[in-house]
């Protein structure tokens, strides 16, 4: 039975007002109410679901509730899902930029955020366990996480980590028929890639770019934009300061939405409201554009078995980019012993409790001691 465009909208508008606690807590949430309380789609049919969604690109849990959207609402419904989803995220993310820009937040509060940069070492160093676990799951694979960790830290693209740790595994994997697809293969798109990457547009148009093509390479969940962007926005575009980049992560941080939302404070810092407003769309265009009119070939794609060593060395790529983007961030969060200590006690507190509100809790306590620290001692 189908809904209404409005029903929807309102229905999964809720779920982003809602949506603390990061990817996890998403999928639990939006998981507990579609399938279980719903019945829209069997146990089977959502696991299979969220395996794809995990492994290509973009935000699982928006990916999910654009899925929902379509099976109550056809392709209406599943924009107006998405949209509802990423509305509170969004608005949050777009009014806290304006005043840390406007209002030249870091200067005033940087006691506050001299804790916060603290806890987004721990936020990232506990994704990083999490990806570790599901995709670094045999020893050829965390070679190739060391491997894709070392070329990001001599700054190889970020395009050729991935693509060249997807191709070791399947050669690991394959060996012949692997060779013979290679020796098969036109290099001549794979030439093309760094075009991708140094053409010049005016600013709203590279802004728009550099979402899209972060929302299409970022594998494996909405952690994996901090090492696309960062390179991009801090190193090679130079919009922000890596101290910038990573007050943003500690604003998403406490937000409910997807990490990914940190490029609407990307675009904020870079060209005000404009800049905000086509980075984001850019970045979520893909998370709406696969699971509306892709979804049947991307479930093939999961599902060959000839694509899926590719597709695990792919991930195991990733698991090293987030590794040496957590490296940098480190490098510039912590500065002495106090944020040292900060950093530990919030990972421990991160791996020891799990809840919605978690996060929260664990970035509020790192900006609040970090500023006692400040005012007194430090």
């Amino acid at each position: 039975m189908s809904e209404s465009t409005l029903a929807i909208f309102t229905r999964f508008l809720r779920f982003g007002a809602l949506a603390w606690g990061g990817p996890a807590a998403q999928i639990a949430m939006i998981k507990q109410e579609c399938v279980d309380e719903e019945n829209w789609v069997d146990e089977e049919t959502f696991k299979k679901t969220l395996s794809v969604y995990q492994v290509l690109p973009g935000p699982e849990a928006h990916e999910l509730c654009v899925y929902f959207g379509r099976i109550r609402g056809g392709r209406t419904g599943a924009f107006a899902a998405g949209l509802g989803f990423m509305l509170p995220g969004f608005v949050l993310m777009l009014g806290l930029s304006a005043l840390y820009v406007e209002a030249d937040l870091a200067g005033n509060l940087d006691e506050l955020f001299y804790g916060l940069s603290a806890a987004v070492v721990a936020i990232i160093g506990r994704a990083l366990v999490r990806l570790a676990k599901t995709f670094v799951t045999d020893r050829i694979l965390a070679l190739i996480a060391i491997a894709a960790l070392v070329a990001t830290l001599l700054g190889v693209i970020f395009v050729f980590v991935l693509i060249g740790a997807g191709l070791i595994y399947e050669l690991y994997r394959n060996g012949g028929p692997a060779l013979r697809r290679i020796s098969a293969f036109n290099p001549l798109p794979a030439l093309a890639l760094p075009l991708l990457f140094g053409f010049t547009l005016p600013l709203t148009g590279e802004l728009f770019f550099e979402g899209l093509k972060a929302g299409l390479v970022t594998f494996g969940g909405a952690f994996t934009v901090i090492p696309f962007l960062q390179e991009r926005s801090v190193d090679s575009q130079h919009w922000l300061s890596n101290a910038q980049f990573v007050d943003g992560l500690a604003i998403g941080g406490v937000l409910p939405a997807p990490l990914i939302i940190i490029a609407t404070f990307v675009g904020y810092v870079t060209d005000g409201l404009v800049g905000a407003l086509v980075i984001t769309f850019g970045i979520f265009l893909p998370a709406f554009v696969l699971p509306i009119f892709f979804h049947r070939s991307l479930v093939a794609i999961s599902d060959n078995p000839r694509l899926r060593p590719f597709l695990l060395g792919t991930g195991a790529g990733v698991v090293g980019l987030i590794a040496a983007v957590a490296a940098k961030i480190a490098d510039t969060s912590i500065v002495d012993l106090p944020t040292a200590l900060l950093a530990i006690g919030a990972f421990a507190a991160l791996q020891r409790w799990h809840g919605k509100l978690t996060v929260l809790w664990v970035v509020a306590t790192c900006g609040a001691i970090g500023a006692a620290l400040q005012l007194t001692i430090v």
